[in-house]
């Protein structure tokens, strides 16, 4: 219901104001309000005009006048700049090395690389090493020398490749290192003995490898290895391997065979002969993840060994575990496992490590039943990488080389039975090590390596782990002077060790056992060679810099600055 209460005012034609009063009206709504939204009227983006004048354009025609302009200018003739390329090396397939140095010391050598055609390349390589010894206060003969052919034939077919490989070896060496009951009574007793051993080997091998196959790889080796003495032995090796790829993972199988049989004529200080003869025989399962930052390898080893000799069998299972993760890129992997093995002594492997041994060995296997891994490496920059690493493991029958006896009544005998030889001895020895390395690379002209091992030996049944350093260092670089001057530099710490002076003694005499403790000892060593040309280098080389004569093995003294000058020249056939 509404309310109003109007007054209007309004003019007549004279201009005189006249009211006019309304009254109250009471008003009565009988339907409510109901408010609606009419439709929107859209207005169309291009519009219809209806325009009564429509202006037509008119069209209009125009064209360039265009008139010549003389000019003067002549505009310089572009230059190509030249890219100064580096000269190409040249490469030869063969070189020749000849030096000379004190001790009357001749180094030569000789590679020949021949390629038969577009996959198939043939070659060889003949190296001899000598001197005549002359070591200071050596009153046996010392000289030695080491002469060695290997020659080999390859082939790179579609989806095979195989190389066959076959080579010889004889070497000289002497006993020379006397104990002091020997030097002591030298013009009686030492003066009859012959110290000279030669050694003779020889080996014929081979590998193939077949690319998308099952069968991945295989390798086989057989090598014989003789004396002096008589001495006889030959080993047969076979190693094949297989890959099989599963979905993620992928699972290998590597096989072992290793047959060894030798033979020694007579015992130390005894005349009955030493026979010997293993066959092992080992599966390698593993199953191998690998992705952009993880790498993984679980498996295990299984052997079989066989003592035909002695007529007994033993079988063996090691770990092999393996894994690495890269936390941070390249800067820090962290890696770490458990392996063993069954690792098969051989007269050849004892010669090359200690070759002053007699030819009266006991050779057996060596079972490392495991070893216990963690370790840190990476790339703290592009130059500078880094590897530490630490270790626990145990080995049952570890070889040991260890002084031989000797008898002050003996007044003869072979050149190896009076104290001055080493035989093996085997014991079960738990190891502990801990391992750093640093390697800095600048550049092509500066290269800085530093390594470091120490070592924690726990004996079974032997007083010490003989002749096993606790402490290995090494430091080596390589450096390039000029584009012709280039060198490099190295230097060996080996720790103290320790070896048994023991003698047979005659009847009411004591018989002595006497602990020697060998020297650490600090080896210096460089090396400078200059470019004449492609062809011809020319080169000196430094050995034991600081001019120690230490023993590297009991009663066995070294020679002491070594100097060698010498030649290189490279050519085609």
């Amino acid at each position: 219901m509404l309310f109003s209460n109007l007054s209007l005012l309004a003019q007549d034609k004279d201009g005189e104001e006249q009211e006019d009063d309304l009254d109250t009206e009471v008003v009565n709504i009988v339907k409510p309000y109901t408010p609606t939204i009419s439709d929107a009227f859209k207005v169309k983006e291009t519009p219809m005009l209806n325009d009564s004048v429509t202006t037509q354009k008119k069209e209009v025609k125009y064209e360039i006048f265009s008139v010549p302009v003389a000019s003067t200018f002549t505009p310089a003739k572009g230059k190509a700049e030249t890219v100064e390329k580096a000269k190409p090396i040249k490469l030869y397939d063969n070189y020749a090395t000849l030096g000379f140095g004190n001790y009357t010391s001749i180094l030569g050598e000789l590679y020949s690389n021949f390629q038969i055609s577009r996959t198939d390349n043939a070659g060889f390589y003949f190296r001899h090493n000598s001197s005549q010894g002359d070591i200071d206060g050596v009153l046996l003969e010392n000289k030695y020398y080491d002469t060695k052919l290997d020659a080999n034939y390859s082939s790179r077919q579609r989806y095979t490749s195989y190389k066959l490989d076959a080579g010889v070896e004889h070497q000289l060496f002497n006993w020379y290192g006397l104990n002091d009951f020997y030097t002591q009574n030298f013009e009686t007793i030492g003066s009859e003995i012959d110290p000279q051993q030669q050694y003779y080997s020889g080996y014929v091998g081979g590998s193939i490898s077949v690319d998308d196959s099952f069968f991945e790889k295989a390798t086989a080796n057989i090598r014989y290895t003789g004396d002096a003495f008589s001495s006889s032995e030959i080993n047969i090796n076979a190693q094949p391997e297989f890959s099989f790829p599963l979905t993620d993972l992928t699972l290998k199988v590597d096989g072992d065979v290793d047959y060894l049989t030798g033979s020694f004529d007579k015992g130390y200080l005894s005349s009955e002969g030493i026979d010997y003869s293993y066959l092992n025989a080992g599966v390698i399962p593993s199953l191998v993840y690998v992705n952009e930052d993880l790498s993984v390898s679980l498996g295990a080893a299984a052997y079989v060994s066989l003592d035909t000799e002695n007529s007994e069998t033993d079988f063996f299972l090691y770990p092999r575990i393996n894994a690495s993760y890269r936390l941070v890129d390249e800067l820090l992997i962290v890696y770490g496992g458990a392996e063993g093995d069954l690792k098969q002594n051989t007269y050849y492997d004892f010669k090359e490590i200690n070759p002053y041994v007699s030819p009266t060995l006991f050779i057996a296997p060596t079972s490392q039943l495991y070893e216990g891994f963690a370790g840190l490496k990476g790339k703290l920059s592009n130059s500078l990488g880094y590897n530490v690493r630490a270790s626990y493991g145990k080995d049952e029958n570890k070889a040991l080389f260890k002084a031989n006896q000797f008898s002050t009544g003996a007044t003869t005998g072979e050149g190896y039975e009076y104290g001055n030889s080493f035989n093996v001895v085997y014991d079960d020895v738990n190891i502990l090590s801990v391992f750093g390395e640093l390697k800095v690379d600048v550049n092509s002209a500066f290269t800085l390596g530093v390594t470091g091992e120490y070592f924690s030996y726990d004996t079974t049944n032997e007083a010490e782990p003989w002749n096993l350093p606790e402490l290995k260092a090494s430091l080596f670089s390589n450096f390039k002077i000029t584009e012709q001057l280039y060198g490099g530099a190295s230097l060996f710490y080996v720790g103290e060790r320790k070896d048994l002076y023991s003698n047979i003694s005659l009847p009411f005499e004591p018989i002595i056992l006497e602990e020697r403790t060998l020297d650490g000892y600090l080896d210096a060593n460089i090396h400078l060679g200059y470019n004449i040309n492609e062809r011809l280098y020319v080169f000196a080389k430094g050995s034991n810099l600081l001019s120690d004569n230490y023993e590297k093995w009991l009663n066995y003294p070294v020679q002491g600055i070594q100097a060698l000058v010498g030649a290189t020249y490279k050519f085609d056939w």
